[in-house]
């Protein structure tokens, strides 16, 4: 049986929340799980405490054979890392442009048309 470390969203639409599971490769994404050892609720503010992972349940089951998906891979990454990155700062907002007058643009067309014809 080949196993693996993936997650199983278990949230409503717009609003997902995941759970970390070991499951059978072969079993469907909302199917049933050998373990629980973890979850993933991505719309907490705080970057850090999006991820709840028992560690100790994942060394145990890479040992026996488990694969790890990417996303779960990244996660687990991070939390023994602790390097969740912040959002960094929006750009400062800039003063608009002002255009010139549209009085001067009418004038200046007008004095260059007659110099045109003269010619």
């Amino acid at each position: 049986m080949a196993v693996r470390i993936r997650m199983k969203k278990i949230g409503r639409k717009h609003r997902p929340f995941y759970r970390i599971c070991v499951m059978d490769s072969r079993v469907h994404r909302e199917g049933k799980a050998i373990e629980e050892i973890g979850w993933y609720d991505t719309s907490v503010a705080d970057k850090s405490k999006r991820v709840k992972v028992n560690l100790e349940r994942v060394e145990y089951w890479v040992s026996v054979g488990a694969s790890m998906s990417d996303r779960v891979a990244t996660l687990v990454k991070k939390v023994k890392t602790n390097s969740f990155t912040t959002a960094a700062a929006p750009a400062p907002m800039l003063a608009p442009k002002i255009k010139a007058a549209p009085e001067a643009e009418a004038t200046e067309g007008a004095e260059a048309a007659p110099a045109e014809a003269a010619e």
